[in-house]
């Protein structure tokens, strides 16, 4: 089953190699395609779309990130339709 998310990670995950990091490791599970950003306030938002057991794993290593990271917070956001972020393009994972 397909299925979407967008979360926010807060903690310290800006300047830490976050964004590369989430897309090495949504290349490492595979079938996830996506974008990274980081926040004004400090947060990183990631855009996920793939299979359902792909995506999970993805949550789940988000609570960790990468070595330097301090992962503080993990929340689901509602998908949003403000056109400053693209669409999730199917086979794809950016870091904005």
């Amino acid at each position: 089953m397909r299925k979407e998310v967008n979360l926010k990670i807060e903690g310290r995950v800006q300047g830490v190699g976050f964004r590369r990091w989430a897309q090495k490791t949504a290349e490492e599970i595979g079938g996830i395609s996506g974008w990274a950003a980081n926040l004004d306030d400090g947060s990183v938002e990631l855009a996920l779309a793939g299979d359902e057991e792909g995506i999970e794993r993805m949550i789940a290593a988000c609570h960790n990130g990468p070595l330097w990271a301090r992962v503080d917070r993990v929340s689901f956001l509602p998908r949003k339709s403000s056109g400053f972020f693209p669409e999730i393009e199917a086979g794809k994972f950016k870091r904005f």
